[in-house]
């Protein structure tokens, strides 16, 4: 099976699964022939076909719950319980129990070609490093939660401190027509996670992501108390290794259970109801784009802190600590780099072979 066999094989059981937004889809694969690292991130049901194969050696190792499609551009800020601002990993739709190193190489693989087309300034070597120093050190420590008012220190570091809250946020969001005949299951789960009962609001349909685009987006927007508040409901569909495994259940992902289960400090507006992903949207809560990230960062303490929040996320399946760190152990000195070359090669060499199409 060919990158186009799977394409068409990947998109034709997401429309057994829910409904797709046909005209999403296509601007999908426009934004994929742009570049090699969104076709990276917009083929993760490809990567899952390959990396079992390409890295046999490594997909044998202690099984978590993954995250999955994990990379550079999977992390963000969302505001807690207190109102502190987090940060770590934003999309998980692709969890699901794997080899803890499948997170690991395709986090190291996206880094790779970040560092290729110089949006990263820091030799791979040191990348990798950085990763497994940050995720070991996570796993003995049993998750270490990234909560960015108690690590001012670490701050400028990560380049956080320099994020600008987009000022147009609102703006942009409110240029969206009013979307009307919404899913009934959908009105319903947005309408549970208002502040108040029969608060006024109106809908609109989103495009957004990369990975996700084509499944269905609506954001319900209002004012509340002197200002704009947004729920977005995105329609869920199972991790792309169901599809691998030839399955074609509308059961949904593990997503749920990650949010119940990771060591972070929880997004209390991110829930799902029923086949839907509820979350808030606003200026500080988002993913945090890789052409967003400033130019003055630590890029070593920034992979450190990526690959401790990969840790927090499969401390949440309650694998057994002895074993993971076993299991690093044994491996030599250059395993993490090594995959994430040849992933990288691999994906990349995919990329052109989807463009002929």
């Amino acid at each position: 099976m060919d990158i186009h066999e799977a394409t068409r094989s990947y998109e034709d059981w997401m429309r057994g699964c829910t409904t797709i937004v046909e005209s999403h889809l296509r601007f999908k694969h426009r934004q994929m022939r742009e570049d090699p690292f969104l076709f990276f991130r917009g083929t993760f049901y490809r990567w899952a076909q390959l990396w079992p194969k390409v890295c046999a050696n490594l997909s044998d190792a202690p099984k978590v719950m993954c995250v999955g499609d994990l990379h550079v551009g999977s992390f963000g800020t969302w505001r807690d319980s207190e109102g502190r601002l987090c940060w770590g990993v934003t999309d998980f739709d692709e969890s699901h129990p794997f080899a803890y190193t499948n997170d690991l190489v395709r986090l190291a693989s996206s880094v790779k070609m970040q560092i290729d087309s110089e949006g990263l300034g820091i030799k791979l070597r040191d990348a990798c490093d950085a990763i497994l120093a940050g995720y070991q050190e996570s796993i003995k420590k049993a998750g270490c939660p990234l909560v960015l008012a108690e690590h001012e220190s670490n701050l400028e570091k990560l380049g956080i401190a320099e994020l600008k809250t987009p000022q147009d946020f609102w703006e942009k969001l409110n240029q969206h027509r009013t979307q009307n005949g919404i899913p009934r299951e959908a009105k319903h789960a947005l309408e549970e996670m208002l502040p108040e009962r029969n608060l006024q609001y109106r809908i609109i349909q989103r495009e957004a992501g990369v990975g996700s685009l084509g499944q269905q987006r609506f954001v319900a927007i209002a004012t509340w108390r002197g200002g704009f508040i947004a729920r977005e409901a995105k329609a869920m569909v199972p991790s792309a290794f169901v599809w691998l495994n030839g399955h074609s259940s509308r059961r949904q992902s593990d997503y749920q259970k990650v949010l119940e289960r990771a060591v972070r400090c929880h997004d209390p507006y991110q829930k799902i109801v029923g086949s839907w992903l509820i979350r808030r949207l606003s200026p500080d809560s988002n993913t945090i784009h890789v052409d967003d990230w400033p130019a003055k960062r630590d890029d070593e303490a920034l992979l450190h802190a990526m690959g401790s929040e990969a840790a927090n996320f499969h401390l949440g399946g309650k694998p057994s600590v002895r074993l993971l760190l076993r299991d690093l152990r044994r491996r030599k000195a250059n395993w993490l780099r090594s995959a994430a070359k040849e992933m990288a090669k691999l994906m990349e060499r995919e990329w052109k072979n989807y463009r002929k199409s």
